[in-house]
């Protein structure tokens, strides 16, 4: 579901968001949960004293964190004086004093990084042209170094790189990735996969994902997938075989959500964003 049409009344905000996923039940608004998208919105609904919604660029699950998330909201004109009590001071950008002022209604693991108003035509979610996530390990024999175990999964057993790049080339283009995707109702599977592929720092290893859009826990799957690669318990021919499946795949377990953070999403010019919302929806249905 796309945002609401924008009246002529409201103005279009583009917030830039970070936060640790690990005490939240994902980005979306759940009764009775502690999600993102809730603790945001409540923040922004007291300081504009109406209230908002948030519509982002990719709804992480739960435990998933991120550096680059991106998210918009339409806030009535007349609302916007209410997030300034004070005058603001000289020579501060517009928003400024309503970031210094959210940073005091969020709690700590999440941040809101930047505020503007968003270019015409701008959709957080359907005028993007990817998203990024990275996801990271150890195979330290200790594990992960206690500052960096909420965002590193640890990993008890040694990987085979190479393997494990092979094997990812094969998954990237326009694939339907049903074997990877939990099922969602109405919606598909086919995803263009235009980035996949590893570097190693010592004990860490980091995998670099990016697609046009991802499916409820692709990411994770993906790399559960070759995981079981690396550990030469698949092989290259198994992991590719699975972009023929037309259900998810139960030969492998997703990756833990510790280790997976959404670190950017791209947008073209702003004369293309109305354009690109057109191409999105048409993707959604294939």
């Amino acid at each position: 579901m796309t945002s609401p049409p924008t009246s002529s009344e409201d103005v279009r905000l583009r917030l830039d968001i970070a936060y640790d996923g690990t005490d939240f039940a994902g980005w979306a608004t759940q009764a009775g949960q502690r999600t993102v998208a809730g603790v945001i919105d409540d923040a922004l609904t007291t300081v504009f004293r109406t209230p908002v919604k948030l519509w982002a660029a990719g709804r992480t699950d739960t435990g998933v964190h991120a550096t680059g998330q991106v998210a918009h909201l339409d806030v009535p004109a007349g609302a916007l004086p209410n997030a300034y009590p004070r005058s603001p001071r000289v020579g501060d950008p517009e928003f400024l004093p309503l970031l210094r002022r959210l940073g005091r209604f969020l709690p700590a693991d999440v941040r809101v990084l930047g505020i503007a108003r968003a270019p015409a035509g701008f959709d957080a979610r359907f005028s993007a042209l990817r998203r990024h996530y990275e996801y990271r390990l150890s195979t330290a024999a200790y594990g992960v170094q206690p500052q960096q175990a909420r965002y590193i999964t640890a990993w008890p057993r040694e990987l085979d790189m190479d393997a494990m790049s092979e094997a990812s080339q094969d998954l990237l283009g326009l694939n339907d990735f049903a074997a990877f995707c939990r099922y969602r109702d109405g919606a598909t599977t086919i995803r263009d996969l235009q980035r996949l592929d590893w570097s190693r720092d010592g004990d860490l290893i980091t995998a670099h994902v990016a697609a046009d859009a991802f499916c409820w826990q692709m990411v994770r799957s993906l790399v559960g997938a070759l995981l079981a690669v690396g550990e030469h318990r698949r092989s290259r021919e198994w992991c590719r075989e699975l972009l023929s499946a037309t259900t998810r795949s139960s030969d492998f377990a997703a990756a833990p959500a510790q280790g997976l953070t959404l670190v950017g999403v791209d947008y073209p010019p702003d004369d293309e964003l109305a354009s690109r919302i057109l191409i999105t929806r048409d993707l959604r249905t294939r």
